[in-house]
């Protein structure tokens, strides 16, 4: 395998092969409005009480990076909020905004699921009021490896302390290696790294959310269930809302499409860090892990291997003091990790990934299915899917292979 891009992130569904999903467009209207019309979409802020987290912590003073395609510093949900940041993916590129480049929208609806701010009946996101460095690693179609492995560094060396990737692609040894060292440099600085687990429903190692350290982020439904899209094993740290989550369309970016997918989860866990974080500036990165881990909702065995600890919870942490935040200094994932079995293997083969010799990807020939018990994250979240009101518009979502994926 080539040092070329390697970490690739699926389309919103990512399930192999070629399946029809149901997506959700709205129009912009009048702000007040929409307001309350987005507000409502949003189903997973009332399951997570945000309202009233809101009253304790916003995320401010934390910085999150996002290093995906770009982030769009232009739409009203996130004016104000992006500080400069840096483009490792354009040929030529360098400090400074990268906001226009954000073609696909992936950067931008990862930020605004973070720190999205409402304004204009917008999407708001589960940390209103910290900030985000944007870093470019890649574009619609491919995530360059060295490319977000300079990010990360840069990420860290330039004050972020929540690293959102929401990007997933199977890796070699020697590339393997080169995660390892990235993220040892970045928990060396203080930093947690969140990654998404992809999307195809099976059990294999993505990097970097494969690798010890990384907090390995699944999906769950509007039910609170492991969504059946998401990606499992022995790795999985936490799991969060990953279905019909608003964001702007690819096609134009003044209206609305639902969202799903390991990315969306990842970006609510990376805001849930942050407003964890904002509430206990004093707190380390060690020490804000370990209370989403021992606060996190789970039903069944601990840790899962469809939803790790379980799915984040703050309210546990900022309404009901829940959590202790332990050793500074002892990554509790770690500590956790080496305990259970050794790291995945690298490198799937195209056999067991269900990818097909010409790199597309073929439906697996063991149903999602059999291998997914009945777990939950939020045993009762009291919000069914029924509640979620949208107007669908069916369409043919195309998977792309494994090698080009979004998380």
């Amino acid at each position: 395998m080539s040092p070329l891009a390697r970490v690739i992130r699926s389309r919103a569904v990512g399930l192999l092969g070629a399946m029809t999903a149901v997506v959700a467009t709205w129009t912009v209207a009048a702000p007040a409005a929409l307001a309350d019309d987005m507000r409502s979409r949003q189903w997973y802020l009332d399951a997570m009480k945000a309202d009233e987290l809101w009253k304790v912590a916003t995320g401010k003073g934390v910085t999150v990076a996002v290093l995906d395609t770009g982030v769009d510093s232009t739409v009203s949900e996130l004016r104000g909020k992006v500080l400069p940041g840096r483009n490792f993916s354009d040929a030529g590129g360098g400090p400074g905004r990268i906001d226009e480049r954000d073609d696909d929208r992936h950067g931008t609806n990862m930020a605004i699921a973070i720190a999205g701010s409402g304004t204009d009946g917008g999407v708001k996101g589960i940390a209103p009021e910290a900030k985000i460095l944007p870093v470019k690693t890649g574009d619609y179609v491919v995530f360059g490896h060295d490319m977000t492995l300079k990010g990360i560094r840069y990420a860290v060396d330039n004050g972020a302390r929540v690293i959102n990737i929401s990007s997933a692609g199977p890796a070699d040894e020697d590339e393997a290696q080169s995660w390892r060292q990235a993220v040892e440099y970045a928990h060396k600085k203080g930093a947690l790294i969140f990654a998404g687990a992809g999307n195809e429903g099976l059990e294999i190692p993505v990097y970097p959310a494969a690798i010890p350290g990384v907090v390995a982020v699944g999906a769950l439904d509007t039910e609170g269930k492991v969504a059946k899209f998401s990606n499992y094993g022995s790795h999985l740290a936490l799991a969060a809302p990953g279905v019909e989550i608003p964001g702007r369309c690819t096609s134009d970016k003044n209206k609305y499409c639902a969202h799903q997918g390991t990315s969306q989860a990842t970006a609510i866990a990376s805001g849930t860090a942050a407003l964890i974080w904002s509430a206990h500036p004093d707190w380390t990165a060690n020490q804000v892990l370990r209370v989403m881990m021992e606060t996190a909702g789970h039903v069944g065995e601990v840790p899962s291997k469809y939803i790790g600890y379980g799915s984040v919870r703050p309210a546990q942490v900022l309404l009901e003091g829940k959590g202790d935040p332990g050793d500074p200094n002892v990554n509790p994932l770690l500590a956790a990790q080496k305990r259970q079995s050794p790291t995945p293997s690298t490198s799937p083969s195209p056999d067991s990934t269900g990818a097909s010799g010409n790199g597309q990807t073929q439906a697996p020939n063991t149903p999602e299915s059999a291998a997914r018990p009945e777990e939950s994250g939020f045993p009762l979240w009291g919000i069914a899917a029924s509640a979620v009101a949208v107007v669908a518009v069916l369409g043919v979502v195309v998977a792309a292979g494994i090698r080009n994926r979004r998380a």
